[in-house]
């Protein structure tokens, strides 16, 4: 039976950036489909936010080829619609070119390249228009980052398929665009986010006065995917407090002194 309320398929949503997602589309009135790899996450995410909307989920790895078919077939099975894929899930792997092997590279490319065009390439079979795919990247898939390597060039990519999503399926109404955050503060980012080098490279770069948050990325998703943004294709939207498009220091870094050699 298909249900009125918009269904909302989202990777990588037990936890962090994805479960902020969730949160923001079920308190919206969005019925869920919520896929992770641990299913205990997933299982408290999905009673919690039962309570005021439909959730199904689907413990899997992205990077597994029947993934995406099988997470589509659960959206449709339980609600008969699919009005929007957020792929979110991601590897945050960072070296060197010099220092990434192929199993490292592979690890990035299959997690956060090749499952999200699966997964989009899946959904596109039961989208109507009025649908969107959305990405969660990053802002170094913009501006390259020190020792980004395969992580950037990842993120590069993932800007490319939206782009080439958005002009090959935005005639048929489906929109795609992609949330490209600076470093928000996450379980996989949390053990250097008091280390001096990150606040020199983020927050003394960033004229803003304040981190971003899991709720901006997913107040940012949540809009792309309403009809408030339903004019909104093939765009990169930078959510970084301005990291990316100016060349600000702090006056704390503007003023310190150098350490002698």
């Amino acid at each position: 039976m298909t249900t009125r309320k918009p269904v909302v398929l989202i990777t990588g949503a037990s936890a962090g950036i994805g479960e902020a997602i969730a949160r923001r589309f079920a308190a919206a009135g969005w019925n869920i489909v919520a896929v992770a790899r641990r299913p205990e996450k997933l299982a408290a995410l999905a009673a919690e936010l039962s309570k005021i909307t439909g959730v199904q989920t689907l413990a899997t790895d992205v990077t597994s080829p029947d993934a995406p078919k099988q997470a589509v077939a659960l959206a449709m099975k339980a609600f008969g619609r699919l009005d929007c894929l957020v792929n979110n899930a991601g590897s945050g792997r960072w070296a060197p070119h010099r220092e990434t092997d192929d199993t490292m590279m592979n690890e990035v490319i299959d997690t956060s390249l090749k499952a999200p065009f699966r997964f989009a390439r899946e959904a596109l079979h039961v989208m109507k228009p009025g649908s969107s795919i959305l990405g969660v990247g990053s802002v170094y898939g913009v501006v390259g980052g020190l020792n980004g390597g395969i992580y950037c060039a990842v993120k590069a990519g993932l800007i490319g398929m939206t782009q080439a999503l958005a002009v090959q399926y935005g005639a048929e109404g489906i929109r795609a665009n992609i949330v490209a955050p600076g470093v928000i503060k996450t379980d996989m980012t949390r053990d250097f986010w008091d280390t001096e080098g990150f606040q020199r490279t983020n927050q003394e770069m960033t004229p803003f006065n304040r981190d971003g948050t899991v709720e901006d990325v997913a107040n940012t998703v949540y809009f792309l995917a309403s009809q408030e943004g339903s004019y909104i294709n093939g765009q990169t939207i930078a959510l970084d407090g301005g990291w990316s498009t100016t060349k600000f220091l702090s006056y704390e870094a503007l003023v310190a002194k150098r350490a002698a050699a």
